[in-house]
């Protein structure tokens, strides 16, 4: 794609309105930037936006709007994420994958980045477009990308809670039989969740956000009936989600949310007569404009190498014909 540039001016130029538009360390340009899949420089309230030309003209007309904004209204990433959201931009997600930008997110343990092309194309992906698929075996990352996304995207403002779901479905246990109260009886289930957060943002801090309903970690089946707005989403394990399951929670996602779904379709637990809403949904919306997949294979795996050695012997046995 031919890279094209358009300068603007900014007026009246007005120093309190340019730092509003561009964010402390210029954060709001940057995730202009992200989003679009452009560079912008800029000097006082002069611009340069370079990229595609389609990009160019949707953040040109994009940075106008934001600095007319500026005149009553004080910036944050989630009214950056509004306007994106506002601006057409669902016409740029289908983009190639190959000019995707390093996602670098910053978390209390340090920086986080994909470790090789399948981690960082999904991190882009997730960046750029509202609902994403990850799929792939144990140890790929799927997961805990995802959280790091959505914890970046938390203390950036860009949206106002996290809501990490998973079906409580699995190795053919029944909650009923389960000891405790129903928290208790799905805790177990969200425990991978819960430690991926402990890791980015401290005990103490992840407990202050579940006790004021910031981050909410649920059963998949108290979705139902809900419209979430402004909203981060994560629903893990989601190859044990039955069709009706799958097509209910996507229909939950409303503005200015991201919705992430992960799975590995190869480790389903639901009993064999019930079709896997993951596979599904990759069969009814693998072309769906504004909709992601990135697929993960053992070569993706980041845990210890006997994981990626075990992955593959599990995949030569399924390769083989069955007599």
């Amino acid at each position: 794609m031919t890279a094209s540039y358009r300068d603007l001016i900014l007026e009246p130029e007005n120093n309190e309105r340019l730092a509003n538009l561009a964010g402390p360390l210029d954060a709001h340009l940057r995730q202009i930037e992200l989003r679009l899949g452009v560079e912008i420089n800029n000097r006082g309230n002069q611009y340069r936006v370079i990229g595609d030309e389609r990009s160019v003209a949707l953040a040109a007309k994009l940075l106008h709007a934001l600095y007319d904004a500026t005149e009553t209204e004080t910036l944050d990433g989630h009214a950056i994420n509004l306007h994106l959201q506002e601006s057409g931009i669902e016409a740029l997600a289908e983009r190639d994958a190959g000019e995707a930008q390093d996602v670098v997110i910053r978390v209390k343990r340090g920086t986080i980045k994909g470790r090789g092309a399948n981690q960082a194309r999904y991190l882009h992906a997730i960046a750029t477009n509202d609902i994403n698929f990850g799929v792939g075996p144990a140890g790929t990352g799927k997961t805990y990308l995802a959280v790091a996304s959505a914890v970046d995207a938390l203390e950036d403002n860009r949206v106002q809670r996290l809501i990490l779901v998973r079906p409580a479905v699995e190795a053919g246990e029944k909650l009923g039989f389960l000891p405790g109260d129903l928290t208790q009886k799905v805790d177990p289930y969200l425990r991978p969740l819960y430690d991926a957060l402990y890791e980015m943002l401290g005990f103490e801090k992840v407990a202050k956000l579940i006790e004021r309903n910031v981050i909410e970690i649920a059963p998949l089946a108290y979705m139902r009936g809900r419209t979430l707005n402004d909203s981060f989403v994560i629903l893990d394990e989601a190859q044990n989600t039955t069709v009706e399951q799958m097509k209910m929670f996507l229909t939950r996602i409303g503005f200015g949310s991201v919705a992430v779904v992960t799975g590995d379709v190869t480790q389903i637990d639901l009993p064999k007569h019930v079709q896997s809403g993951l596979r599904d949904a990759i069969e009814v919306l693998r072309n769906v404009d504004g909709i992601s997949f990135t697929f993960f294979t053992s070569k993706d795996v980041v845990r210890h190498p006997l994981v990626q050695r075990i992955v593959r012997a599990y995949e030569a046995r399924e390769a083989k014909p069955k007599d």
